[in-house]
Order: C-alpha cells, then structure tokens, then sequence
C-alpha cells in the first residue's frame, strides 16, 4: 500500500454555536459514549495519522473553557486557535498556526468524528499524488434550480455530489491562494502584480481581497450590482399573468387560460372562498401570489446565456487555477 510521505497539519474547524442544534453547550462540546464530540474528532486523527500537527479552531470566547474541559479527558496532543467571523476567516486562521514543515493539510470539521482511518489515510494519499482531495457523497433528494427570473427547471442529482470533510490539500495550494490571485489580476487588468497584492494584504481579515469599487476599477468586473437592481421584469410579468388567471376563474375578468406550466399559488378552495368575499379581500390575494414557470431539462433554453468578456474570462481563470 503506497505510504504517506508528508508532514501533515490538521485543522479542525470547530468555530459553531451549535444554536440550531440547541442545548446549553455547542454540539463540539457535547458527549459521545462519555468523550466531547471534539475530543473523539482530534483523538481520530492523531491515530490515523500519527505525529501529524492537529490545530483545534474554537471561538475565542470558548477557548479557555474547552481547554479546562479537556482535561477531564484523555485528548492527544493539539494547540488551539480562535476562529474568525466566518468558516473562511477560521480556516485561514488555522492554517497560519501550523508549521511551516507542513506540506499537506487537511481541514476537518470538529462535529465529524466518525471517518475511518483509512478513509482518513486515502484521502491523504489522494491529495499527495493530485494535490487535493476531497470525500464526497452522491444525493438521494430532488433538486431543481430557481432563476432569478422566477422559472425553475430539474437538475440531474446524478451529476452531483454532497462535499464532506476531511479535505486535503498540498500546503502550497492553500498558502500562495493570495499570490495566484494577484497574478491572475494582474494578467486580466494589465496592471502590476504588487498593486494587488498590496491591496488584498490591507483587505485580508475583513471579509473579501478587493473591494467591489476596486474590481470595477481594475477593470475585473463589469460593474457595482445592489440587490434591488436585480432583473424583476419577467418575475413581474409572471406575477401579473397569475393575477389575470385569477380574476378570470372567479369570474371578474374574462381572459384566455395560461399554460399548464403556471404554479399559481391558488387552489380551488381558495377560488372559492375569494367569490364570496370582497373586492378588498381579492386584492390582498394578488399581492400575495406568487406564480413561477417551469422548463423541462430537455429545453435548449434552459440556462442558456450571453456571458461577458468578464465572466468568459473568469472561466477561464478558474480553469487555469484548477491546473
């Protein structure tokens, strides 16, 4: 079996609240069979990748208090890390704790301790020889994907895949992201690498590497959108039909029958009701629908769109950073 050369760094992202979970403890600090939730994921892989670096992310305010707690219990060996204001800020934050002799790191959710070690090792292995891996699962739900526009067509689940954790990656890959970007800036706009990546060191730490100005103004995007520019028209229009279709089947509008297609909010019962009440209450009814189309799959149209020069280009960015 092909061995695992790398020096590992593990980071084990346990920055949630644990509020949908509910209890007085975030689920990271709860019991399993007598052992914390994340006592059981650090323990897992330091036996599945013994003398590997575990860094453990917590929020900063349950740092003290998990490593109180954790002495009641035999945990192997970690160092611990407060999180930032998202996953991203955490990971990042839990990178930068690692060594600089790690050249594999792996990033791990702190609530899942129950990979097996050699899926644990497999992946390692994997991401040694591609430069990353990542677990996946296949789907058993129904899926669709809802447009802007309100229309919303099928999507084949068997083409898609549910990520999970752990996900290993060369240290290099995760460590230069900033430098590969600046570079990918700097080819897009002409302009000189250092300038972006001045900018996105004096940005780091605060949610994003350029600001939306600055991208429009390196000529990296087309422009600044706020949520209410947003296209409405054919959601508008769609509203507007529903509202036809309704007035027509209780008999205060004649008009010609939609296609088969329409959801309109409305029921036969509710029809019913709406003939027997008010002009008012019938108003009310049209703020409230909300009447979507559909397409099949199978429709050339679905999804088809015209792409700017800035969006052609940005495929072609994620395709060069993929190789």
């Amino acid at each position: 079996m092909e061995s695992i050369t790398s020096h590992i760094g593990v980071v084990v992202v346990a920055g949630g609240s644990g509020s949908r979970m509910g209890g007085n403890l975030p689920k990271q600090f709860m019991l399993l069979d007598g052992q914390p939730i994340l006592a059981r994921t650090i323990n897992n892989f330091a036996e599945a990748l013994p003398g590997a670096e575990i860094v453990v992310v917590l929020p900063a305010d349950y740092i003290d208090f998990w490593q109180d707690y954790a002495r009641r219990f035999d945990v192997a060996e970690y160092r611990t890390t407060a999180g930032g204001a998202e996953r991203f800020h955490s990971v990042a934050n839990g990178i930068a704790a690692l060594s600089d002799a790690c050249d594999l790191i792996a990033v791990q959710d702190g609530v899942r301790p129950l990979a097996t070690h050699e899926a644990i090792r497999r992946i390692a292995r994997t991401a040694e020889r591609e430069g990353s891996a990542i677990p996946v699962v296949q789907p058993v739900d129904s899926f669709r994907i809802v447009t802007a526009e309100g229309a919303s067509h099928p999507v084949e689940r068997a083409t898609l895949r549910i990520v999970q954790t752990p996900q290993f990656f060369r240290a290099e890959l995760l460590r230069k992201t900033d430098e590969r970007l600046a570079a990918l800036y700097a080819r897009r706009s002409g302009r000189p690498q250092e300038e972006f990546a001045q900018r996105m060191a004096e940005n780091n730490g605060n949610g994003r590497w350029l600001a939306p100005e600055e991208a429009v103004a390196a000529g990296l995007a087309d422009k600044v959108v706020e949520a209410a520019e947003q296209p409405a028209s054919s959601l508008a229009r769609n509203i507007a039909r529903g509202w036809e279709r309704l007035l027509a089947n209780i008999g205060l509008r004649p008009g010609p029958a939609l296609p088969a297609d329409r959801n309109v909010l409305h029921f036969d019962g509710e029809v019913q009701a709406l003939r027997s009440r008010s002009a008012v209450a019938a108003d009310e009814a049209r703020r409230q629908a909300a009447p979507t189309s559909t397409q099949p799959r199978e429709d050339p149209s679905c999804g088809d769109t015209v792409r700017s020069a800035n969006e052609r280009a940005y495929a072609e960015d994620a395709r060069r950073m993929r190789n």
